[in-house]
């Protein structure tokens, strides 16, 4: 059995089961409301945080609110990608606009070592991560698992 076959039934039989539609909605709520304030914050060109420059992360969110323009794109797409995943028809481009943003906090987090974001910051990547699988019947055909034929039919 190939293994597009076997990801769209196992894919199908998920999306029926309600805990997992419920537990996708809650996701989605939970994760825009993790980057609405953080997003709102940067657009106002406020600082993120109280850090001292001494600390890591103070150091590298100080830097980041001295790039003017920088700092406010980010938090446009943070507020761009939390109302999008409210939204039932556009979550998934909602979710694909906040996985490079939670990723980069993520590896961000981990490298400096940041206590205040190690636990909720792969937390949200994951969280992100199950909503990009709940939506695999839209993606799927950006990956190269259809054979040829499949993609033709679709008009990729």
């Amino acid at each position: 059995m190939r293994l597009a076959t076997s990801l769209d039934r196992l894919h199908s039989r998920v999306k029926q089961i309600r805990w997992f539609r419920d537990f996708a909605v809650f996701n989605r709520v939970a994760l825009a409301l993790g980057f609405l304030p953080s997003g709102y914050v940067k657009i106002a060109g406020e600082r993120f945080t109280d850090l001292a420059t001494c600390h890591p992360m103070g150091n590298y969110l100080e830097a980041l609110h001295r790039t003017g323009y920088y700092y406010t794109f980010i938090g446009v797409l943070q507020l761009m990608a939390a109302v999008l995943l409210l939204i039932p028809r556009t979550a998934t481009l909602g979710a694909m606009i906040y996985f490079p943003i939670i990723l980069n906090i993520c590896i961000l987090s981990l490298a400096v070592r940041f206590e205040g974001s190690l636990l909720t910051s792969p937390l949200m990547l994951l969280a992100n991560l199950y909503l990009l699988c709940w939506d695999y019947d839209k993606l799927k055909y950006v990956f190269p698992f259809q054979p040829p034929a499949a993609r033709q039919q679709a008009g990729i």
